[in-house]
């Protein structure tokens, strides 16, 4: 009966979720992307605040709630197509009534494509790739000094609160593309990680980039050769002395913002300033991050990152992935995981609810 509710909120109605929670007590899970399924949270006391939708209220008690899920959307800033993918990956982990959802909007009215509309008091972001933006940590536009990674800050403090979600277990942060971006740097920055009161895991799936913790950069060593982390037709010749795995970016000389935040530490803004280059790779190493990367995911499609700052980093998303993962842990002691999805390429849907990905997004314990 568990599992048969939500499949029976979607075909009948939220009238009859509204009875059966009536009848038997069960915490309905809200289980559309319409506002019945949004709430708004305020950023430095208001009246700035974001939307998010989720499928169970932040401010009302619910004992059923084991574990918090909070997903960070891709380019096109697409929360409530992001949601609908959380839902059926913790459909398919059974998990849609103990998990609450979130899925936070980053709107912009930053010019070309990002002409979203924004409610009174919506926070504004930029939207273009590079330091400034909201996948980076950046600041809103609109002048409220909120950076991006704020956002999820105080989700963080919402959903760990004891009295609203008593029982509640883990936290797990994750984003996909440009969300995988966002997650993979929010990782090193934010400073709540260790002020809550249950642990935060992070999931980073398929980002185009990562924000490396000195100047070295993966060689053709880094990447086993077994693994097709190339796109098509891409073969490295044979090397009978192959480089060490990371060394110095051979091509500094005419790439000369490669180190430069988003893609290093340099020059860093927004709140990924606040804190000194040791911090940041102390806090990196520390927590437990997944790289969860597509196994297809070799094309330059979807948003691909095609700068001279991020080839440094790989050719493809999967060999980046796969690059950085190894870095951290043999470079800064971490131990990080890396899970590569067959059959998935660049997919948020695919990723989300492939059969490795849920007990990472929907841990047990």
């Amino acid at each position: 009966m568990k599992r048969l509710r939500p499949m029976l909120c979607a075909q009948l109605g939220m009238w009859f979720c509204l009875f059966l929670a009536a009848e038997t007590g069960w915490a309905v899970p809200c289980a559309t992307a319409m506002s019945e399924c949004t709430e708004w949270i305020a950023l430095a006391g208001g009246p700035a605040r974001t939307l998010v939708y989720r499928n169970h209220p932040l401010d009302a008690k619910n004992e059923s709630v084991i574990r918090g899920v909070i997903v960070i959307h891709g380019i096109q800033r697409d929360a409530d197509n992001y949601f609908r993918h959380a839902l059926a990956a913790a459909y398919l982990a059974s998990a849609l009534e103990d998990t609450v959802v979130i899925a936070p909007r980053f709107a912009s009215t930053d010019g070309g494509n990002c002409r979203d509309s924004l409610a009174p008091g919506e926070l504004n972001w930029n939207c273009q790739l590079g330091p400034d933006g909201w996948f980076s940590g950046g600041v809103a536009i609109d002048g409220s000094n909120v950076a991006s990674f704020d956002v999820v800050d105080e989700t963080l403090r919402k959903v760990a609160r004891k009295e609203i979600f008593p029982n509640l277990r883990v936290i797990v942060v994750t984003g996909h593309s440009a969300g995988g971006q966002f997650v993979t740097r929010y990782v090193m920055v934010n400073e709540v990680h260790d002020r809550l009161s249950v642990p935060v895991r992070y999931v980073v799936a398929n980002p185009s980039s990562y924000a490396y913790l000195d100047m070295q950069r993966p060689t053709s060593s880094a990447v086993p050769q077994t693994v097709a982390a190339g796109p098509p037709g891409y073969t490295l010749p044979p090397s009978a002395n192959p480089p060490a795995p990371f060394g110095a970016f051979a091509d500094a000389r005419n790439c000369k913002a490669y180190d430069d935040w988003p893609y290093g530490l340099q020059k860093r803004t927004g709140s990924s300033a606040r804190l000194a280059d040791d911090a940041l790779r102390r806090q990196l190493a520390a927590r437990p991050t997944t790289y969860l990367l597509g196994e297809l995911d070799i094309l330059p499609l979807y948003g691909f990152d095609a700068s001279c700052s991020a080839m440094a980093q790989g050719p493809t998303r999967l060999a980046r992935g796969l690059g950085f993962g190894k870095y951290v842990n043999e470079k800064y002691g971490a131990r990080h995981k890396t899970v590569i999805v067959s059959a998935c390429g660049h997919n948020a849907r695919c990723m989300f609810t492939a059969d490795s990905a849920l007990p990472l997004i929907f841990p047990k314990e």
